[in-house]
């Protein structure tokens, strides 16, 4: 028989890498949200689970049990296959740990495959990530990386978190880069699935002396930071990366891949186009129509971003710590030689 296990024991065994976390719930539930790492098995498809939930709220329970088993029945054979060709030890979850769930390990158990329970369902996980939202104390030193616009704030992030150094890259965690063109080429996450990358993140970096993360805004896509986060990018030192412009051109259209995603540049800069200056609208729309995508970024940055970024950042006056790089790889050595009394830790203990 299957055993039930806390959301406390099924995230310590499975950040040791001892259990493979299976949510059993429909497609459509695992892509609003999970629990960072699962695998998706589900009991029922989208249609299967609305057609199982039509019958429990207009006809009875019982229908709906019964219309729930002619489907298990037909797709169990694959079903437990799935779960027989995943080695080692074995968690499922559905919504709260319901009928899904119970009836998942409890037929895999009768098949000699020995599974757990997580006790409480996903719900019982969503609500120990807001307790431990709540509940955190922010202690460390922010260390806030700022730039203009193609500064390569994200990927100098990524390389310091690649050396071992304590790293809060929101914008992977939000899937969306803070702009309007911030989810070209991305899927942005919901706020539940934003806030479980980030509460695992804070729990590894507890005890680091301090963090580094983004000058973002409160907001980053559809993801809203929590103020604890908010009031320590604010108290803390920002580093302001200065590139030449031609760099920073570079590095946008390396990242956004205008050419691959030339509708949705289009569709975005229409959104902000009133915004700037006619004439350098139109010229800039012409540029994109015509693939000419560093000139037209190139307009972006002198007419609109840099204006905006510059008053914003008028905030932090001489509070401010001027970096000067050629690129992101030069930037990153710039900040490491700027922290020389800062010990990483090594690379594997930040995950």
């Amino acid at each position: 028989m299957f055993q039930d296990m806390t959301i406390e024991q099924l995230l310590d065994e499975a950040k040791q890498g001892r259990l493979t976390l299976i949510d059993v719930r429909s497609p459509s539930e695992f892509a609003e949200s999970t629990i960072p790492g699962s695998l998706n098995i589900p009991f029922f498809d989208d249609e299967e689970r609305s057609q199982v939930g039509t019958l429990y709220k207009q006809v009875s329970i019982q229908a709906a049990k019964e219309r729930g088993l002619e489907i298990v029945s037909a797709k169990l054979p694959a079903f437990i296959k799935q779960f027989a060709q995943l080695e080692g030890r074995k968690a499922v979850f559905c919504w709260r740990g319901g009928m899904r769930s119970k009836t998942t390990a409890t037929v895999l158990s009768l098949m000699g495959i020995r599974v757990h329970r997580l006790e409480g369902g996903f719900r019982a996980y969503r609500r120990w990530v807001v307790a431990q939202l709540e509940s955190i104390s922010f202690k460390q030193h922010a260390y806030v990386v700022s730039g203009y616009t193609g500064s390569g704030k994200t990927k100098l992030l990524q390389l310091l978190e690649e050396r071992g150094y304590p790293v809060l890259d929101l914008e992977t965690m939000a899937q969306h880069r803070g702009s309007i063109f911030g989810q070209i080429g991305l899927k942005p996450n919901n706020q539940k699935t934003f806030e479980s990358l980030l509460i695992h993140k804070l729990i590894d970096m507890n005890e680091s002396p301090f963090v580094m993360l983004e000058a973002e805004s409160k907001r980053v896509g559809k993801a809203v930071l929590p103020n604890f986060l908010v009031e320590a990018k604010e108290r803390g030192t920002q580093l302001f990366i200065r590139m030449p412009i031609e760099e920073r051109v570079r590095n946008i259209v390396e990242e956004y891949r205008p050419y691959e995603n030339k509708a949705a540049c289009i569709h975005a800069f229409e959104q902000i186009k009133r915004r700037i200056h006619t004439p350098v609208a139109a010229e800039i729309e012409a540029h994109l129509q015509a693939d000419r995508f560093s000139e037209a970024v190139s307009l972006l940055l002198e007419h609109y971003y840099d204006p905006r970024y510059g008053h914003a950042a008028a905030q932090y006056g001489d509070e401010r710590i001027y970096i000067d790089a050629s690129g992101v790889e030069d930037a990153a050595e710039a900040v490491v030689r700027f922290l020389p009394a800062l010990k990483p830790e090594p690379a594997s203990a930040s995950r």
